[in-house]
């Protein structure tokens, strides 16, 4: 295992567990240096925090501001060259990811799902205003799309509804699992347009009349993200706070293909974390006279779960350097969350094996990546709505009912 520490060598390497084609060698020292940072913190400020407010069902509110003081999302010494590569944003994905779930997908609330919702559907105008607030998480956001009835269906059963009054608009519905919303300043609420059946977008104060948020209790997977059940009635909203740039599913399901990748960053990452929490187990521990780690069994689980993070690690940088072109395609970056999220299963279930009964306890780190693998596997698209957006690229035939 490597100790990290970028300040002082450009060599070290992040990932040299876990990346055994270098997958790494594509960052530059500049963006090797942002995660180095991002890599101290999790280590040293947020891991020992992980177990017990995992066990509560709590988020560890105290590591957000010093996480959003790290400037991640759009380093300053990486703004000489530009916005942020994609690659660097997926590694700072991975990066979370491989050290918690909850992490990365609280992260990736704001950066991922929220910022695209503005940078993909606000007019020139808005985005100007708005883009810069939430890079600095001045403005904080939600993505509020799925509802208690309508997930893998949201296109055809969305049933929140927008009518029209006056100088605004009047929104009424429920959304259902929006992580992260308790602290965001709006929830980007996607509703019904009443007058010509269209889906709409609207940033929605979180603490605005009309607007309730209840926790959602008794989840087994993701224990630390607050997921919350919105109940909207009569609640209010100007049109200047309407994202222009939506005006139908399709605007959204634009959305939805750019951000699909960051989940698949996001498993992968999972992945890397359970696998390194394996290794450093059976390093350690004694059976037998020998160490776990020189039996033959456990050898073949953990070359099977390098391997599934070498082919997912793979899969998600060449999606990355794809949409870097300017290539979006629903297929693909459904291709790649399908994929990535079938081998998230299979490697930390084999971490669970390897170390054994110990690997339903938190003190491994390895039961948290068990069980919020479940999640992961399901948001942003299950496996199978995935898989018929791929085969329908494959065969030309829409099989959706």
């Amino acid at each position: 295992m490597v100790s990290v520490d970028l300040e002082t060598t450009e060599q070290t390497r992040l990932y040299d567990d876990c990346d055994y084609y270098d997958a790494e060698s594509l960052l530059t020292p500049d963006e090797r240096r942002v995660l180095g940072r991002l890599r101290r913190f999790l280590d040293e400020e947020a891991r020992p925090l992980l177990a017990d407010y995992w066990e509560r069902g709590e988020f560890p509110h105290q590591l957000a501001e010093p996480l959003v003081r790290l400037d991640l999302m759009e380093p300053a010494e990486l703004a000489a060259n530009g916005p942020a590569r994609g690659i660097y944003h997926g590694f700072r994905n991975f990066e979370l990811a491989r050290t918690d779930a909850s992490l990365a997908t609280f992260y990736n609330a704001q950066s991922g799902l929220f910022r695209t919702a503005v940078r993909l559907g606000a007019s020139q105008e808005q985005a100007k205003e708005w883009l810069p607030k939430v890079v600095d998480f001045s403005l904080k956001g939600v993505f509020a799309l799925t509802e208690p009835a309508s997930g893998s269906d949201i296109a055809g059963g969305l049933s929140t509804t927008a009518r029209r009054e006056g100088a605004g608009w009047v929104l009424d519905g429920e959304k259902r699992w929006i992580g992260g919303a308790g602290s965001a300043d709006v929830l980007a609420v996607f509703a019904r347009d009443v007058a010509d059946g269209q889906v709409k977008c609207f940033l929605v104060e979180r603490e605005a009349p009309g607007v309730t948020l209840e926790k959602i209790h008794g989840k087994t997977a993701l224990r630390m993200m607050q997921n919350a059940h919105i109940t909207l009635e009569g609640v209010r909203v100007a049109e200047s706070m309407r994202l222009h740039k939506v005006n139908s599913f399709k605007d959204v399901a634009a959305m939805l293909r750019a951000m699909r990748s960051d989940v698949a960053w996001i498993a992968a990452g999972m992945q890397a974390g359970a696998f390194e929490a394996a290794l450093r187990y059976v390093a350690g521990r004694e059976q037998f006279g020998r160490p776990l780690a020189a039996f033959q069994l456990v050898q073949e689980k953990l070359a099977r779960m390098l391997g599934n993070v070498t082919s997912s690690l793979s899969l998600v940088v060449r999606l990355t350097e794809q949409q870097s072109k300017g290539i979006y395609r629903d297929q693909d970056s459904a291709l790649a969350k399908m994929q990535v999220c079938l081998q998230l299963r299979e490697t930390v279930a084999l971490a669970r094996e390897v170390v054994g009964g110990n690997g339903i306890t938190l003190d491994t780190d390895v039961a948290r990546f068990h069980a919020d693998a479940e999640a992961v596997y399901s948001y942003e698209g299950t496996h199978e709505i995935n898989a018929l957006v791929v085969g329908r690229a494959i065969t030309g035939l829409g099989a959706f009912r």
